[in-house]
């Protein structure tokens, strides 16, 4: 380590400075120990600047776009033109003011809690920091929370093309929109950047795998969406690919087998690769760390195994979510100031949305982990009773021609607590929230239709799923377990 200039010893360390990077210092400094944040890469949080707030910009203007062209039901007779490189440069310049909140925040840090390079384990206790080329610093600490978050992944199917593939996160770096795009990935950031794309004039094709979309697990709402997306877009969630090849022209040629059996092929300009993503572990070293082989991830302490280091976001594979990731943060933040004594965390009730249209969101659990016969989630049942609304005839959502989509709610077939919803529907984000503050008081069916529900309001559609599993407890109607 030619270059080391000098240790420093603090009670925390914490690498990464994103979302749950920055909650886990503030709980151990609230905690009273001594903090250190290291952050080698850009500050501002995927969030801010490669996720969330970019994908929603895009997802808004290709709203606004559909809502015009499709408004002559209404009566209303438009005309709309997209202008790329407008609608990329207001993402790009509103991105850039969330970047900005996020990195001021971060200027606040004391220059001595805030060490710029990147971190590695020396030694079970000790980071090598490399500031710059031949510059090392190290930072020794009782506790370490690893908040490095994660990047995109690419599998090995899309090699011959690679120097081609666009992430969700190149994406943002686009100056104009491109005349095509092949999106790999239906999960949810497939999903909203594939509908945005072609609500905005793009000719988009959407490839997915074994059936998933979005984050749903529930069969009849996943069915339902499947056939909404499909009236829509040109998606397979179930795709057969047979090659991915370079094309002459800079883009990328697919050929796939349809589910009409005829062998399909395809040129696009772009191919977006939605795949999932990898926790960011490789260069830390972890071996250096004194880590018990074996050693598992307890998801309420964020303690690994009886280790001193802890793991907070994305980079622990569980929930990448930025409200989880902060919760992670504090969790772990503050056991790492209290190590070697650790204690659980508040955790909230699970909520999961896709800002497509209509909106995908899972509260609770959801369905596969309520009902899997080999479970060992904490709320799995041997069997749950399900109610169920269709969107169609839903009088608001009708008013507003968003009729489309269905909402199950879950509940315990002995005590009518309320387990949880995964749905496709108008306002879907707005009705998660609203079941998740009725899954984290645990509130009954019975407690839940007591509430007001005010008239025409797309919320009535929850009150119509709840009534049908009221009336399915008394019937005594449940599902079983998935084998």
């Amino acid at each position: 380590m030619n270059g080391t200039t000098n240790k420093q010893t603090f009670d925390v360390a914490v690498i990464g400075a994103g979302t749950a990077g920055l909650a886990a210092y503030r709980a151990a400094r609230a905690a009273g120990a001594s903090a250190v944040l290291v952050e080698g890469g850009a500050h501002g949080t995927t969030c801010a600047r490669v996720g969330c707030m970019p994908s929603k910009l895009l997802i808004a203007a290709a709203d606004a776009a559909h809502k015009a062209r499709e408004a002559a039901p209404f009566g209303l007779r438009t005309t709309v033109e997209v202008d790329g490189k407008a609608v990329m440069n207001r993402l790009r310049h509103e991105r850039d003011r969330f970047v900005g909140f996020v990195i001021a925040g971060v200027e606040k840090i004391p220059a001595e809690d805030h060490v710029r390079g990147w971190a590695s384990f020396a030694s079970p206790h000790v980071l090598d920091v490399v500031v710059t080329p031949g510059v090392h610093q190290q930072v020794e600490a009782k506790s370490i929370v690893v908040a490095t978050g994660s990047r995109p992944h690419v599998p090995a199917m899309f090699d011959r093309v690679r120097d081609r593939v666009a992430s969700n996160e190149d994406v943002f770096t686009w100056k104009d929109l491109p005349k095509s795009v092949v999106v790999f990935g239906m999960g949810i950031i497939g999903l909203e950047l594939g509908q945005a794309l072609h609500r905005l004039g793009v000719r988009v094709r959407l490839f997915g795998r074994g059936g998933a979309i979005g984050l749903l697990g529930d069969p009849v709402v996943r069915d339902a969406a499947r056939e909404i997306f499909q009236k829509e877009l040109a998606a397979d969630p179930d795709a057969k690919i047979e090659s991915v090849a370079p094309s002459d022209d800079g883009g990328v040629t697919v050929t796939w087998l349809g589910a009409d059996g005829v062998v399909h092929t395809e040129t696009f300009e772009k191919i977006l690769v939605a795949a999932g993503r990898r926790p960011n572990i490789d260069t830390l070293h972890l071996e250096n760390a004194g880590i018990a082989a074996g050693a598992t991830l307890d998801r309420e302490t964020l303690r690994l195994g009886e280790s001193h280091v802890f793991l907070a976001g994305d980079v622990n594979d569980e929930l990448p979510l930025l409200h989880e990731a902060a919760d992670d943060g504090s969790i772990a933040g503050a056991n790492a100031a209290r190590y070697p004594v650790v204690t659980q965390g508040v955790r909230r009730s699970e909520i999961g949305i896709a800002f497509t249209d209509p909106g995908l969101a899972v509260v609770g659990p959801g369905f596969e982990e309520l009902t899997a016969h080999k479970s060992a989630h904490k709320s799995a049942h041997k069997s749950i009773v399900a109610g169920l609304v269709r969107f169609e005839d839903q009088g608001r959502s009708r008013v507003m021609l968003e009729n489309r989509g269905a909402l199950r709610v879950y509940a315990d077939p002995k005590t009518g607590t309320f387990l949880g919803a995964e749905m496709i529907a108008p306002r879907a984000e707005h009705l998660a929230h609203l079941l998740a503050w009725a899954h984290q008081q645990k509130l009954t069916i019975d407690q839940m239709l007591a509430m007001p529900f005010y008239h025409p309001v797309v919320e009535e559609g929850v009150r119509t799923a709840l009534r049908d599993a009221k009336a399915k407890l008394a019937a005594g109607e449940q599902v079983t377990r998935v084998q």
